[in-house]
Formats: structure tokens, sequence, C-alpha cells
């Protein structure tokens, strides 16, 4: 009997060691650094990027220990929260918008960051190229190069009589001072017999002045880079546009969730999912240099009704069935 006792717990102990080596590290240290405020949008999508980590067997405060910063949208808050979440020493760190990841950088070129919301990180110096990032960084952009343009097209097609626009931009906030998005919106313009009118801003006075320029002629609207900034302010963005009744689009949906017009880009939820595979990986031993920069390959078309009949615009049916949601 005990000779067959000692057997099965040789067989028990065999099979132990195998199935803790299937398990998470349990002491494992994840920092997220938001960009933006604590929003309904981006609590929304850090929810679901935690759900989708739990389900690749990483619990919150089981086996991952999850620490936030949310700078509001600021530059330096951006690098007094990239100081705090470095001085944790996280085994990775989610990082969103190109500030957040150059103030990261500036604290550790060692610890692998899983970056969102970079819309050019070769320009940005983020990365050397998208295939092989070869450093400590690599992530999901939310871009592709037109977008500018295809924004100019939706924001004559909702109002056709458009003659000058602006695109809202912070030259501070992109190493190529927003080029990435400005030349596509400029060749659009030229293409449409649109006058593009200069947008570049640091705040939300000179937002303000830009739309009252556009408001004192004739037939003007406006486009909004992504930007943290903007994201957290967009009610006031929003609220501007209205008092000066132009018609905008904007880059993600909760714009028009707030009460703006149109949105043309990607869905945040699904992004900030998408990026927990990445996380997953890195935390069982991949490095960022093996994980190439994903780009994506779907954006949504948002269109607020009740906005565009107080602006009296009519949308075209061949728009309309086009969209993704139509916000009634």
């Amino acid at each position: 009997m005990r000779r067959r006792q000692f057997i099965a717990a040789l067989g028990g102990a065999a099979v132990v060691p195998f199935a803790a080596a299937q398990q998470p590290d349990p002491a494992r240290r994840l920092g997220v650094v938001m960009a933006v405020g604590k929003t309904p949008e981006y609590v929304t999508a850090l929810e679901a990027f935690e759900r989708t980590l739990a389900s690749l067997g990483w619990q919150r405060d089981e086996n991952l220990r999850i620490d936030e910063r949310w700078s509001a949208g600021g530059d330096e808050q951006a690098r007094l929260a990239a100081r705090e979440i470095g001085a944790l020493h996280p085994d990775v760190i989610l990082g969103q918008s190109a500030p957040v990841i150059e103030a990261l950088l500036s604290t550790t070129r060692t610890t692998p960051i899983v970056f969102l919301h970079v819309a050019d990180p070769v320009a940005s110096g983020i990365v050397s190229n998208l295939a092989r990032p070869e450093g400590n960084v690599t992530g999901i952009t939310n871009i592709e190069p037109s977008i500018g343009g295809k924004w100019l097209q939706l924001l004559r097609e909702i109002a056709p009589a458009l003659r000058r626009a602006a695109l809202l931009v912070r030259p501070g906030a992109y190493a190529d001072r927003g080029a990435l998005f400005r030349e596509p919106f400029e060749a659009a313009a030229r293409a449409l017999g649109v006058t593009a009118v200069k947008g570049e801003v640091e705040d939300l006075r000179a937002v303000e002045a830009v739309m009252a320029g556009l408001a004192s002629g004739a037939s003007g609207g406006v486009v909004v880079a992504p930007d943290a900034f903007f994201a957290s302010h967009s009610a006031e963005i929003i609220a501007l546009a209205e008092r000066f009744r132009l018609p905008a689009v904007y880059p993600y949906r909760y714009y028009v969730a707030e009460g703006g017009l149109l949105s043309y880009g990607v869905n945040n939820v699904d992004l900030f999912r998408q990026a927990a595979p990445y996380v997953d990986r890195i935390l069982r031993g991949a490095k960022p240099a093996d994980l190439p920069v994903q780009q994506p390959t779907r954006f949504e078309l948002i269109i607020n009704v009740k906005t565009a009949k107080a602006l009296g615009l009519a949308i075209a049916p061949s728009l309309r069935l086009r969209a993704d949601e139509v916000v009634e």
C-alpha cells in the first residue's frame, strides 16, 4: 500500500510543475499611462483591454498588478505620469500618444512599452521601422496616411456648400508638426476647390479664434485632428462649433456622442482590446523588437442626425448608407 501511495505521490508531483508552467508568473506589474482625462470613452476602452488580458490569463490584483496614471492632455502631466510609473519598475507599460511615449522613453530604454494612438511612430522617432521596431517599444497606430484628405472629403460631402476649411492641429504634439494630416488635407482641398485655412492652435483660445474666422465668411467648416488635448476638451470644442454654426469632422466616435456632427476614425475600444495580446506576449517573454507595429485596417463613420438638422444640413442617402452608426 505504501509503495502504491509513494508512486501516486510521484505522479502528482510530476504534474504540478507542468501545470504551473502553463500559468502566468503571479508577480507581474503593468503600468498604464493615459494621455487623456478619465472620460467614459477611455474608461470603457481600458476596461475592454483588461477583459482581454483576463481572457489571456492575467487577472488584476491576482497575478497582475496594474498601476494607472491619467494625464488629461497636458504635456507636463504626461512627463510627471511617466516618471511616476517608471519609478514603480513595471514589467511592461501601456502608453497612449506620442508625447506620453516620448516621456516614457526619457525615463527608460529597457522596460518594454506598448503604445496606442501614435500616428506616425517612425517620424516621431519612437521606432526605427514598423516591421522590426528594434528598441523597447512597439504598438498599434491609429491612423493611415491619407486620412487627412478623407476627413475633408467627408466634410464636403455632408456640407456641399463648403468653400473654406481649417484642420485644427497642435504642431507641438507631432514630430512633423502635423504634416501627416495637413499634407493630404491640403491636397484634398485643392482637388475639391476648397480653400485650406491655417488651423494651427495650442489652446482653446486659439481654437475659438480659428472658428470665429471661419464663421465670419461664407461656407466655413473645420476638421479636428487626433490629439490628447483636444480629446480632453472635446465638450468645449463641440460647443464652439455649435456656437459658430460650423460643420465639423472629428477623429473619434465620442465627439459625435457628445453632439459633434460627424466622425471618421478607429474604434478606440477595439484598439485597446487589440493591444492586450502584445502585453500578454511581452509578459510571457517576447521582446518588443520582435513584435511589428500594427496598423489599423478598419475605420468607422458616425453621423449625428440631430446636429446635422440644427446646422440645416441634409444627409445624403449614400452617406447615411455608408455610416457605421447614425446617432438620432
